[in-house]
């Protein structure tokens, strides 16, 4: 009887201390990852990311570059096409450049600290440590994380599974999902380098405004008392967001008629609908104006995007928002994005910047559901 009790007891300790091991490997795995990934210096890194949502999959190219404290340059290029965005922390602030349109754009922003980028290593390690429901799997060769997502389209898509590998303690996939665990977003990475540092003249947005073979040449301070910005105000009928809208078009540009097509928001909203749809022909250029009224009212204007004649630093309230499909400009009340030849903006006092992500991602040319 004495020796079943021994038994027993032994038995009760072996579990408790493989309990005990399995809840600190977590912990201790935790520690390991937000060291190695959030307290580098500097970092390159290289990444596939596939969007699966809204239609047809695309596939693009991300170059990271991070030097600490807050310098970054982020490169997504669209593979197969001659498609590409920057987005450039740098001493004089934030920009975003598209150098196919020959545009830049300037935000007096503190990101990437609002919205964490599924790309951008010591946001993922942040997103590991907040998450007090943080559940972890052990395979054989990597540590599977599911965690919440702390992004701008963390209502739409609440979900992350995160895949590290054991012997480098680096990420290899990001996989980020709908309420109901789609695969709506994926990010594999082929290559990451910490350690590395660049100077501060390398994040100079002149090193990557390239014009006709002609590096850096066009780029200017943006005007100091806004007039540019002015002159190129759009008019509405809409009154909200109205003053955002101003310095969205680059200075001398020209349009860049492709077919245009309307587009239709197909978030499924209760006690909201589309009452009006109104189109304006504005020398030669049609603009549709789309108002939606009800409990989460909002207006779309979209139009053929313009190209730039020279590439002028525009600044643009508000702060860069990372769509997926593109980089475009969020604040409290407005949203404005360019994509597949067409110039977005949204406009609410009811919506909040989640819910003008969702609008802006279910965009699409099919007709109203």
């Amino acid at each position: 009887m004495g020796n079943r009790i021994v038994k027993w007891l032994v038995l009760l300790c072996t579990i408790l201390l493989l309990s005990a091991c399995g809840a600190a490997s977590q912990e201790k795995v935790l520690k390991k990852v937000n060291g190695k990934w959030a307290e580098t210096n500097g970092y390159e890194l290289n990444a596939t990311m596939e969007i699966k949502s809204g239609g047809e999959p695309r596939k693009y190219d991300v170059t990271v570059w991070h030097t600490k404290p807050d310098f970054y340059r982020v490169e997504v290029v669209e593979s197969g096409k001659d498609v590409s965005q920057m987005i450039v922390r740098n001493a004089d602030g934030v920009f975003v450049v598209t150098p196919t349109l020959n545009k830049m754009y300037k935000f007096q922003s503190d990101w990437p600290k609002k919205n964490s980028q599924a790309y951008l290593i010591g946001a993922l390690a942040e997103d590991l440590a907040e998450d007090k429901n943080l559940v972890m799997k052990e395979e054989d060769k990597a540590y599977i994380f599911e965690a919440a997502t702390r992004n701008s389209y963390k209502n739409s898509m609440p979900h992350q599974v995160i895949t590290v590998d054991k012997k480098t303690m680096l990420p290899t996939s990001v996989v980020i999902m709908n309420d109901v665990k789609e695969e709506q977003i994926r990010i594999t990475f082929k290559n990451i380098k910490l350690g590395v540092q660049h100077a501060a003249k390398e994040y100079a947005v002149e090193q990557f405004t390239e014009t006709d073979g002609t590096k850096g040449e066009q780029a200017a301070p943006p005007a100091k008392d806004g007039k540019d910005s002015k002159e190129n105000k759009e008019s509405t009928d809409n009154k909200d967001g109205k003053d955002e809208k101003e310095g969205k078009e680059a200075v001398g540009a020209e349009v860049e008629y492709k077919e245009f097509q309307t587009h239709y928001p197909v978030v499924n909203w209760a006690n909201t609908k589309m009452v009006d749809e109104k189109v304006i022909q504005d020398g030669g250029m049609e603009r549709v104006i789309l108002t939606f009224e009800g409990d989460k009212a909002f207006t779309v204007m979209q139009q053929p995007v313009t190209k730039g004649t020279a590439m002028l630093p525009v600044s643009t309230p508000g702060d860069p928002v990372d769509l997926g499909f593109t980089i475009g400009a969020i604040t409290d009340t407005s949203i404005s994005w360019e994509k597949d030849g067409v110039a977005f903006f949204v406009a609410s006092s009811k919506l909040t910047r989640e819910e003008m992500v969702e609008v802006a991602a279910s965009m699409t040319k099919s007709g109203m559901k």
